[in-house]
């Protein structure tokens, strides 16, 4: 066997979790436990491609990959399912859903946005045959998704039935509407900061926010997690700028006034533009 057959690794996993030897990490984690690390290993990837560095994405597939290759070993060890199984149903899946490409359909799909389309009606057709009888647009996507990723997937679905605004203006103004009303919660909290109902009521607003913000992105045709990473990145970039500039002055950050701060930021900011 190849050292880069699957067939490895599957063993490499099988042995660290083998109760006789095996790891004792390993062998401590279940599907919950482990489930934090596969998204976080998804984000990872995320990340490198991101950043371009393709070696680095080769080591970050290889993380993801473990992932699927762990949850497989502790199914197959419940008698649920295998490796095996995992990569026959995924295979099936891609050509069932792809019968203008695998089968003798002769209907043509005329572009991406098209096949996005068939693919839902594929996944609901799916869903009724297995018994599934929530007919909501909604029905079937996943409440395990990051939060800003299943805000995007409701509102792509409702806008498939037409409930979408017409273009990015009237979404702008919303934005601005729930700016106001978290204004208005705001000021509720501070003239009575025991209220616990003015907290909720806050929380919900500023959620409504968030809920327009990913909306305008998507009008925008603008990817929500990759458009917050950058702003990270950015923030990182600058704030470490701002502690260099510091530095470079024989202080540090947290000893300036706030005032100080922001002008180490105009600075920093100043820079990246040339």
């Amino acid at each position: 066997m190849s050292d880069h057959d699957i067939g490895r690794l599957l063993q490499i996993m099988a042995r660290l979790r083998d109760p006789q030897g095996g790891c004792p990490w390993d062998l401590e984690q279940d599907f919950s436990t482990i489930a934090p690390y596969t998204i976080e290993e998804a984000y990872e990837v995320a990340d490198a491609i991101d950043r371009g560095d393709l070696d680095d994405l080769k080591d970050e597939l290889g993380d993801l990959l473990l992932q699927v290759v762990f949850h497989a070993q502790m199914a197959r060890e419940q008698g649920a399912f295998g490796f095996g199984d995992v990569v026959a149903a995924i295979s099936d899946k891609m050509v069932r859903r792809h019968p203008h490409v695998f089968g003798a359909s002769t209907e043509a799909v005329e572009d991406a946005q098209a096949q996005t389309v068939a693919w839902e009606e594929h996944k609901r057709r799916e869903r009724e045959a297995n018994g599934h009888e929530d007919r909501s647009a909604l029905a079937g996507i996943a409440r395990g998704l990051p939060e800003w990723q299943r805000a995007v997937k409701l509102q792509k679905r409702a806008a498939r039935v037409g409930f979408d605004w017409p273009d990015v203006t009237p979404v702008i103004a919303k934005l601005h509407e729930e700016i106001d009303e978290v204004r208005v919660e705001f000021a509720a909290l501070d003239a009575d900061p025991g209220d616990a109902g003015a907290r909720d009521r806050l929380e919900d607003e500023i959620g409504d926010v968030l809920f327009v913000c990913a909306n305008l992105a998507r009008h925008a045709k603008v990817d929500v997690g990759a458009a917050m990473r950058r702003a990270n990145l950015k923030f990182e970039r600058r704030f470490r700028a701002m502690e260099a500039l510091a530095d470079a002055e024989g202080g540090t950050l947290s000893a300036l006034s706030l005032d100080e701060q922001d002008r180490l930021w105009d600075r920093a900011k100043a820079a990246e533009k040339g």
